[in-house]
């Protein structure tokens, strides 16, 4: 896997099949508001979701939504990381382990993640419960925000695992977040 982090890269063709079926899998749902991350391969994959609801002028883009910036491993796959960082992938305790203020090297940590996403969460807490919401964005913000919503510790992040053009369901009430689907696949075999 290689880490992209903030790299504005277009999706491959594998991505832009694999979105085609998340858009086939979401298109009988209710979407009243969509909101994308700004970067193209997730702009790519809101355009794609949204023509199956004419809502292709109605995306938010939004930077809050960016995958973690990786600073120094951007562009790298793990072993490269491993050899050249060892300290915070291989080492005990390790980026994960040390807690979510670890910063990768001129990058963000977690904790810088899970700010942006707060501030993101404002936006949300301006919808009506009744209306739902599709979120477009990246593996790390989108499992911040789901620790956020559920009330999970930041150092729990990496306990959640979301797939590529998986669909993830949760439902929002006054008295808290409640999961309906998480890392839903089923639309890609």
């Amino acid at each position: 896997m290689r880490y992209q982090g903030q790299s504005d890269i277009e999706m491959n063709e594998t991505g832009i099949w694999q979105v085609e079926q998340a858009a086939e899998r979401l298109a009988s749902e209710k979407i009243d508001f969509i909101y994308s991350s700004d970067l193209k391969r997730a702009r790519q994959t809101a355009k794609i979701i949204a023509s199956k609801h004419n809502m292709t002028e109605a995306i938010h883009e939004s930077p809050l939504l960016r995958e973690l910036n990786f600073g120094d491993y951007e562009g790298m796959i793990f072993s490269q990381m491993d050899r050249k960082y060892r300290l915070i992938f291989s080492a005990d305790p390790s980026w994960r382990s040390s807690g979510p203020h670890v910063r990768v090297p001129n990058g963000e940590s977690i904790a810088d993640l899970g700010a942006r996403i707060d501030e993101f969460i404002e936006t949300l807490e301006q919808h009506k419960l009744e209306e739902t919401v599709l979120i477009v964005a990246h593996g790390g913000p989108l499992q911040v925000l789901i620790c956020q919503l559920l009330g999970i510790g930041l150092e729990r992040w990496w306990q959640i695992r979301l797939s590529g053009a998986s669909v993830s369901i949760l439902e929002t009430y006054p008295q808290g977040t409640s999961i309906t689907l998480i890392n839903g696949v089923s639309h890609l075999k």
